[in-house]
């Protein structure tokens, strides 16, 4: 069970990965030591589960976010797994969820261009054999970035 300093450490976290223990004691008015060992072991937990660095996809040439709604024709595990290992295997999908409803999965993707986004769909996707169609929805904005978890 998390208590209030470990939330208040994650938050902490989640706005600057790059905290260093002693700035980490500071804000939670602990010893530089203590702060280490709570991250440590929130670490070792799974709790926090890595770093990134957070890029601009524009200014590494992705012009086009999408979201794509895959619905399948045949289910199956094998046939989950092979999709699944499709996704595997694309750069361009950053980000994939099965779900409920209408669509089996909906995946999140960037691409150079509208026709990168094209061949994505029609050269990759549907090419599979689960699957029986897609739908694609473009990003015009994003008005809220995708932020920290609650804590």
């Amino acid at each position: 069970m998390l208590d209030d300093t470990d939330t208040r450490l994650l938050a902490a976290l989640q706005k600057d990965a790059h905290l260093t223990a002693q700035e980490l004691s500071e804000q939670l008015h602990m010893s530089a030591s203590q702060a280490g060992r709570r991250r440590q072991r929130l670490e070792a937990e799974g709790i926090i589960q890595g770093y990134t660095a957070r890029l601009d996809p524009v200014k590494l040439g992705l012009n086009v976010q999408g979201f794509v709604q895959v619905h399948l024709g045949t289910h199956g595990p094998d046939h989950s797994a092979s999709f699944a290992r499709l996704l595997a295997t694309r750069a361009e999908i950053v980000s994939a969820w099965t779900m409920t409803g209408d669509a089996d999965y909906l995946l999140r993707v960037y691409c150079d261009d509208l026709p990168s986004l094209n061949r994505l769909i029609h050269e990759v996707l549907l090419r599979h054999p689960a699957v029986s169609r897609v739908h694609s929805q473009i990003v015009m904005d994003q008005v809220k970035r995708d932020g920290p978890l609650p804590t």
